[in-house]
């Protein structure tokens, strides 16, 4: 049966604070721990009001030393905003703490607009086209150190922290192939080229020391309550997010509107309705059916399950809803 994961942005809600939300994500990580999840991602976004995890190394650090069991890694590290040695050094130490239980998702947008993209202090006329360049040196100071080696990152050296390629265009699928990598893609908020993305890496792949077989992991947003009324209230925050983004005027994520989609301009509704396409929301046997569909449609190795949901209780009990389902599926299976 298909893997479930979670990706978490670490989210700031109206009325609260970026301790809050980080104390959040360590409990929402402890959950997905004992409900059986493979692996806790968080992603590297700057300049945003309404995400906590911008230092996002230093987030997966506070998740990993606060669980036992599960993975703990990145989706993703945006690679034109860092050196790859010292994106080596950091998940190499990230491993040494926690060793067997980092991964490391690479992106190659700076996860953030221009402007602040300067002042992340990266050459931005190189960053994003010298991508499988760096991902190449980065993977390359994971491997045992060879005699002569001039530059070495320690920690970091022989620990293999396993890389993935995130995408959500035709360019990561094609370079995760070449390079025999894992491919995460961002079907849970970019999903128009997520079929032909998927045909690419899979038929063009090439064997490699990490994998010997195509592995794909997809974004999907999960939105689980005991009723779909309820669930399609809780999913109104994501929506009011997304519009708000896209307008120029993003913040801290809103509460649930009654009714939000009723009074939204055409041209609103088309963007979310593409952006957002590859969303289950509604009670148990809504996503049971809604989770099943995706993977027969898609055939998935893994998802990674991301809800941006105002209440925190709730979006605890959303992650627990989806655990049920994924059992109930999976004994069937």
């Amino acid at each position: 049966m298909t893997a479930l994961s979670v990706l978490d942005l670490s989210p700031i809600v109206e009325g609260s604070n970026a301790s809050q939300s980080l104390a959040n994500s360590l409990d929402l990580a402890r959950h997905a721990e004992r409900l059986g999840y493979k692996r806790y991602w968080l992603a590297e976004h700057h300049n945003m009001p309404g995400i906590a995890s911008a230092a996002t190394s230093v987030v997966i650090a506070h998740v990993a030393g606060g669980t036992k069991t599960i993975r703990v890694g990145a989706g993703g590290i945006m690679l034109p905003n860092h050196s790859p040695l010292v994106i080596a050094e950091q998940f190499g130490t990230l491993n040494a703490l926690h060793p067997g239980r980092i991964d490391l998702g690479l992106g190659r947008a700076p996860g953030t607009d221009m402007a602040t993209a300067r002042a992340l202090r990266r050459n931005l006329d190189a960053g994003a086209d010298n991508f499988p360049q760096d991902v190449v040196e980065l993977m390359g100071y994971f491997q045992p150190a060879e005699e002569g080696q001039r530059i070495r990152a320690v920690p970091g050296e022989g620990e293999k922290v396993p890389v993935w390629i995130l995408g959500s265009s035709l360019y990561g699928a094609q370079l995760a192939a070449l390079l025999g990598l894992p491919y995460a893609f961002a079907s849970h908020f970019a999903p128009a080229e997520l079929d032909h993305a998927l045909e690419i890496y899979r038929s063009r792949f090439k064997p490699s020391e990490q994998l010997d077989k195509p592995y794909v992991m997809l974004g999907l947003n999960v939105f689980a309550a005991p009723t779909d009324a309820e669930a399609r209230l809780l999913f109104t925050s994501l929506q009011q997010a997304f519009v708000n983004l896209r307008t120029g005027r993003a913040g801290r994520l809103p509460p649930p509107v009654e009714n939000y989609d009723r009074d939204l301009d055409p041209m609103a509704k088309t963007m979310l309705g593409q952006a957002l396409s590859c969303a289950v929301v509604g009670a148990p046997e809504t996503i049971r059916q809604g989770i099943d569909a995706f993977v027969r449609r898609t055939g998935a190795d893994e998802l990674m399950v991301t809800a941006q949901m105002f209440d925190h209780s709730a979006r605890v009990r959303s992650f627990e809803i989806l655990a049920e389902a994924h059992k109930s599926l999976s004994q069937a299976a």
